[in-house]
């Protein structure tokens, strides 16, 4: 089994938790001889998101740690909302993690065994058919507060039980109109003991054994037993699953197996701005408040990679944000740093302009001349291609006469500390000269639409040799070469931090109050078009990532980008500390 997080992991001993320490344990004393076989289980129902990265890397960082196996099974029990469509996803989301299962699983390989187990609690006078519909089923429950009541038909015989269970199967009884129920306790403190549901009738179309079954077993019953199926040492879930071990141990002990595997249970990923259920992140992809499952504002990891996020950065936050046993909310910059602290070592930096503004440099000599008269002239400057990472070189950019700068970087009215372009101020273009404007022009609106400048030819490389200081250094492109290209700049999905516990409504129209889609943020997303592009950046490839430099990390998006007019997305933006910058020279005096 492949473990990529060796090389990007904390170091060993500070990868120390509750789940390992039982796990330690466990092998200490022999238990299940020694071996350590652990599974990842997804419901196919839906594209994986952040929250299931951090199973997936515990799951399989066990597994590598402890010299153990790692399977990736599908739980799929629920054939009326899954799909070979998130098979595919699944499995290919994995794999982009890092990971390479060590056994492919479905929960549908074992239905005749699960229904053969079924048969064998029936004849044990542990579970029976059920004639009470779904509403009286639940009023049948009791509360937390209050026992439940035993089912009126609890008491027949294992010979009838038998019986019904078949025709069940055969598709005698309509849907709903029967349930296989096991025979526990009712009067239990812990709900998921009150004769809980393991077959019900549906006839549904399922997606790897189309017609061929008419019930289906549910969750509770299929997961244990696929478990001890494979031989599973360790069952790791999530918390909302804690009430539900003694079932799953009843079970196991009920039907006598040989093999019983331990359930550990750990806190869920929750995430500022971001909503990590499934259902609720279908109904942003079928009601269209997102373009997809891979919309690059969605938590899901098939968004995160279009967004520009890398394999290597998620399994860092995994293991910063480390495995706890109570739930808490992580806060999205934790995310976004872990990408930050990745690329940051190994991204390559260029330079885009964003919102354009043209200067032309008055001194700029006139090129050698041709067949058809002088021509501009143009140097070929040397630029850093990652000053975190020597080995990454440099390469060359073209400056000439006129130049793409970005138009917030050019004032023809500033305030003092304000120590970019303005006019009588000289500034350093990033690799190339200082710059002193000298003038501007204006459009019909006011607006500066180009500003003119002189050079200092002595200072090539961006050093003066007099060591003058210049506080103010732009970056550019050349306007002559520059790249046309689109840039999305994606913000969070929701504007409040916690929008499932956040009150909505206060608008008509409006979803209501409570409902998580009231906090959609509609400024979301915002596309620029016209940005000058150095060219270099016309051999981009899809998902290798650049640092625009003073902008942030930015990937090519091949399923928006068009013949000469590229898009690029921006993963993230760099740390506040240039924000922070521009506030200061924004205020007044």
């Amino acid at each position: 089994m492949q473990n990529p997080g060796d090389t990007d992991a904390a170091p060993a001993e500070r990868r120390s938790d509750f789940v390992r320490e039982r796990v330690q344990a466990d092998r200490s004393a022999g238990k299940h001889g020694g071996r350590v076989l652990t599974r990842f289980p997804p419901e196919p129902n839906g594209y994986l998101h952040i929250g299931h990265a951090k199973s997936i890397c515990l799951n399989f960082g066990l597994a590598a740690e402890f010299g153990g196996r790692c399977n990736l099974r599908f739980d799929d029990t629920n054939p009326s909302t899954e799909d070979d469509e998130y098979v595919r996803s699944i499995q290919d989301d994995v794999r982009w993690l890092g990971f390479e299962p060590d056994g492919l699983f479905f929960a549908s390989d074992y239905f005749e065994q699960l229904h053969a187990w079924a048969v064998r609690l029936i004849e044990k006078g542990l579970a029976y058919v059920c004639d009470l519909p779904g509403e009286e089923l639940r009023e049948y429950r009791g509360t937390l507060t209050a026992p439940g009541r035993d089912s009126p038909y609890r008491a027949r015989s294992a010979a009838e039980n038998l019986a019904l269970f078949a025709r069940m199967r055969a598709g005698e009884f309509p849907d709903g109109a029967r349930t296989l129920r096991a025979k526990i306790d009712m009067a239990s403190p812990n709900m998921n003991l009150r004769d809980p549901v393991l077959y019900r009738i549906l006839r549904a179309e399922h997606h790897r054994t189309g017609s061929r079954w008419c019930i289906y077993p549910t969750y509770d019953w299929a997961h244990g037993q696929s478990d001890a199926l494979e031989g599973i040492t360790h069952s790791i879930c999530t918390l909302e699953f804690e009430n539900h071990r003694p079932l799953y141990e009843w079970f196991l002990a009920a039907l006598e197996l040989e093999h019983r595997p331990q359930q550990i249970e750990f806190a869920r990923l929750n995430l500022t701005y971001a909503v990590l259920s499934k259902r609720k992140l279908l109904r942003l992809v079928k009601e269209g408040h997102v373009t997809g499952w891979d919309d690059p504002r969605m938590p899901t990891l098939s968004g995160l990679r279009r967004r520009g996020y890398t394999p290597e950065a998620l399994r860092l936050f995994c293991e910063r944000i480390g495995v706890a046993k109570f739930n808490s909310t992580v806060d999205m910059v934790q995310l976004e740093n872990a990408l930050r602290d990745d690329l940051n070592k190994r991204a390559p930096r260029v330079m885009a302009v964003l919102q354009p503004l043209k200067v032309v440099i008055e001194n700029w000599p006139e090129g050698a001349a041709g067949a058809h008269g002088a021509g501009e002239h143009v140097e070929w400057l040397e630029a850093v291609n990652n000053p975190e990472d020597p080995s990454a070189g440099t390469r060359t950019v073209p400056f000439g006469r006129e130049l793409w700068i970005e138009r917030e970087d050019f004032r023809a009215e500033a305030p003092k500390n304000f120590w970019r372009l303005k006019p009588g101020q000289e500034v350093r273009l990033r690799y190339a000269y200082y710059v002193t404007c000298t003038g501007f022009e204006t459009d019909a609106s006011g607006a500066p639409s180009l500003v003119r400048v002189r050079y200092d030819p002595a200072t090539r490389g961006g050093d003066s040799p007099d060591k003058r200081k210049v506080k103010g250094t732009l970056h550019w492109v050349s306007a002559a070469h520059a790249l046309e290209a689109e840039a999305r700049l994606c913000e969070h999905l929701f504007r409040e931090a916690h929008p499932e516990a956040s009150q909505g409504g206060g608008h008509e129209g409006a979803p209501a109050a409570g409902d998580f889609l009231a906090h959609l943020n509609p400024d979301s997303v915002r596309t620029l078009s016209g940005c000058k592009l150095e060219p270099s950046m016309a051999a981009a490839r899809p998902e290798q990532r650049f640092q625009f430099e003073r902008h942030g990390y930015f990937c090519l998006d091949a399923r928006d980008s068009r013949p000469g007019r590229p898009l690029f997305q921006r993963a993230v933006a760099l740390r506040d500390s240039w924000a922070k910058i521009e506030q200061k020279e924004r205020a007044p005096g």
